[in-house]
């Protein structure tokens, strides 16, 4: 039997790094007790791998490998040290004895990465680094995804990581998922980072892609054990909201790859078992009257669910809910939703009054969704030389193909 090429063997080693370093680098932040010795274990794996998989072919289990040898491979580095203190030793001695540590590789440990996530969302922490450090060492996007995400720049998001893992090391904090009182008080910025991993999954900031199924997948595993450690309302909210836009994804993206917009969308395509249990878990939320942000978004995304045809949409209803996110979650991007619910509602012409105002407070500049929205407001009321410039601010702002291509089909339409 011959052996993978070795092009192939690349393109696999690729695909389970986007996959799987998230996963692998939390069990390795667990088995070696630190970022930069899990970081470092974790690449030399890799290189490793691009080595040997060549020659020996793929494993059977490619994570099951990798963590193996970066818990060999840290062993090595720990042992080749000619000077090493009794902790580093007794380490050493832990990780080849430990035959748990073999456990992650076989099947999932499911709270590493919950217990990364935590770490990483520890109160000692500014709330911006702790999402900025999530995003890197958890979902594993680099600090220009991450820098766009937040519309900074990379320098600043590089120095929020170094200095939360300097924090993290300084401090000792533990890594681990708070129990008890502890842990309502620490699940709103966890919250915040699992959306945030799901968003970019949703809809990736930059690359070929509009999607990464992957992003998407894992934050929607990891909200369902939030679920089970804390069935507060809103993280059943966050979970409501996660599966009736996760239920949109096959009609999202034709069959060239191209965005395709929800009045558009092939709704006999939707997912009706994410529509149903995340309309019952909307429901389970609004009923405890302690529901916030994510619940009400939820709600938005259930009216959308359960409109046979985009014709059928409630606008008003959802107007309404959009007025009450407003006031409970005052934000620049909560208005322009609005604005965009309200010219559907109301007009074209009204939607725009908003949407004027908003962009000329200045705070959506950078934000090509702002001026994508502007110019399709723009372009429904005929006015064309508006719409053009303002489709060619949004095209230069864009970041994902998917979106570039969408906003210049536009621009051809305009002529």
């Amino acid at each position: 039997m011959s052996e993978p090429p070795t092009d192939e063997i690349r393109a696999h080693l690729d695909a389970v790094f986007r996959a799987e370093c998230g996963r692998i680098l939390a069990t390795l932040i667990r088995l070696l007790g630190g970022f930069e010795s899990a970081e470092d274990a974790m690449h030399d794996a890799f290189g490793a791998a691009l080595k040997r998989w060549p020659v020996e072919g793929l494993p059977a289990n490619p994570r099951a490998w990798l963590i193996s040898t970066a818990r060999f491979k840290a062993i090595d580095a720990i042992r080749r040290r000619t000077r090493f203190d009794a902790s580093q030793a007794h380490i050493a001695d832990a990780l080849y004895g430990d035959e748990t540590a073999s456990d992650a590789t076989d099947g999932e440990l499911p709270d590493d990465r919950l217990k990364l996530i935590f770490t990483c969302c520890h109160p000692a922490l500014a709330p911006d680094a702790c999402a900025a450090l999530t995003l890197r060492e958890v979902c594993g996007l680099t600090t220009e995804e991450i820098a766009r995400a937040f519309l900074t720049s990379a320098p600043t998001i590089a120095q929020r990581i170094v200095r939360a893992k300097a924090k993290i090391r300084d401090e000792r904090i533990p890594y681990r998922v708070p129990s008890g009182a502890e842990l309502p008080e620490r699940i709103a910025a966890v919250l915040a980072v699992v959306y945030l991993l799901f968003n970019e999954g949703y809809a990736a900031s930059s690359g070929p892609l509009l999607m990464r199924a992957d992003l998407s997948a894992e934050a929607i595993r990891l909200g369902r054990m939030l679920l089970e450690l804390l069935p507060e309302p809103e993280v059943i909210g966050l979970g409501a909201l996660m599966l009736l836009h996760e239920s949109r994804r096959p009609a999202r993206v034709s069959a060239d790859g191209e965005l395709v917009l929800l009045e558009q969308q092939d709704r006999s395509t939707w997912n009706r078992a994410f529509i149903g249990e995340g309309i019952a878990l909307v429901e389970r939320a609004l009923s405890t009257r302690r529901f916030g942000p994510y619940t009400l978004q939820a709600a938005i995304a259930a009216v959308h669910a359960e409109a046979p045809t985009a014709e059928a949409t409630d606008w008003r209803q959802i107007c309404a809910l959009y007025g009450a996110l407003l006031a409970m979650q005052p934000s620049p991007v909560v208005e322009l939703n609005r604005a965009a619910a309200v010219a559907m509602h109301e007009g074209p012409a009204a939607g725009l009054a908003l949407i004027d105002s908003l962009l000329a407070r200045g705070e959506l500049r950078d934000y090509h969704l702002a001026h994508s929205a502007h110019a399709d407001l723009l372009r429904r009321l005929g006015r064309r030389d508006e719409a053009r410039a303002a489709y060619e601010q949004a095209r230069a702002l864009a970041k994902s193909e998917p979106q570039m291509r969408f906003l210049q089909r536009r621009l051809d339409e305009l002529g």
